[in-house]
């Protein structure tokens, strides 16, 4: 026998005419837009900016320095290349209004590859003569010291060149234009104009330091022209020590001098060979990795 049940059904209550009504809220409804993290690859990329800036400011014109440095800017354009391979950062490279596009920040990127390329065979052929005038030196032959005092001035040369030449790449990043591009795209662009600035200063302190040590005695840096006015001396100023300590008049005179003072200067000519090579590996690695943050740009614009 199946039981019956009855369903009983509820009404809600009608309103009491009587019971004052609840106010209507007035509601403005905001659209809140979050701006995206930034990558992590980019907060890297500030660090190694940031310790770029302090290594700066920290000079002490030793090679031992510009070495730091220069490892310290091979790191930077390591992590840049990382960053340009992320498909957002392409995306973002492409419609950059500020640069003219990716085409004026691969001119730069060219210039400095061309730079650090020219640096190279300058490198390469001091290193030659400066092994032949050690040979030179212990058989105490002044005209082939000559010649290398000559191959010294003429490095001087080049170098107060390549100054004024990495200069350019500051002088062709135009202003970020914050209402034309999101967020991210300003970070973005903020910091790839850090890495130009920076490689131009660790770039600029390696190539005028060279100038300092084997030119004449005149200040071709441009970083402390304020200081200068003022009659302040800066470390960047005074050239590399190790190099330094090569004068030419230590160098002069061979016959003269004594089997005590031709041994000092050979000793500080394989100081200053060392602290030569040290400075070719690292500017060698800065060169490889310039040529990759390149070849990631024009990947970008051609993809």
């Amino acid at each position: 026998m199946v039981g019956v049940f009855r369903r009983s059904l509820s009404f809600p209550n009608k309103p009491n005419p009587n019971r004052p009504s609840k106010p209507t809220l007035s509601r403005h409804t905001r659209s809140i837009s979050l701006p995206c993290r930034s990558h992590p690859l980019i907060s890297q990329l500030k660090d190694h900016i940031s310790e770029l800036q302090s290594w700066s400011s920290t000079c002490d014109s030793s090679s031992a320095w510009l070495v730091d440095g220069l490892t310290r800017l091979t790191e930077l354009h390591h992590c840049l290349d990382d960053t340009l391979q992320l498909p957002q950062t392409q995306e973002a490279l492409r419609r950059q209004p500020h640069y003219s596009s990716v085409e004026n920040l691969l001119e730069q990127f060219l210039r400095f590859v061309d730079v650090y390329g020219i640096f190279r065979g300058s490198v390469l052929a001091l290193k030659e003569e400066h092994s032949a005038v050690e040979v030179a030196i212990r058989k105490r032959d002044e005209s082939r010291v000559g010649l290398y005092v000559k191959a010294r001035k003429r490095m001087a040369n080049e170098m107060s060149k390549l100054v004024n030449e990495v200069r350019m790449c500051t002088r062709s990043s135009e202003s970020v234009s914050p209402n034309t591009v999101n967020v991210g795209d300003v970070e973005l662009a903020a910091v790839v104009s850090d890495v130009v600035k920076v490689t131009v200063t660790v770039s600029v302190a390696l190539f005028n330091g060279i100038a300092l040590s084997f030119g004449p005695r005149k200040s071709t840096t441009w970083m402390n022209m304020g200081m200068m006015k003022k009659g302040k001396v800066d470390d960047r100023d005074q050239g590399i020590h190790e190099f330094e300590q090569v004068g030419v008049k230590s160098l002069l005179g061979l016959r003269k001098k004594g089997a005590e003072e031709v041994k000092v200067a050979l000793k500080k000519m394989r100081e200053l060979e060392a602290s030569i090579e040290g400075i070719e590996t690292c500017s060698e690695r800065v060169f490889r990795s310039l040529i990759n943050a390149r070849v990631a740009l024009l990947n970008t614009l051609t993809s």
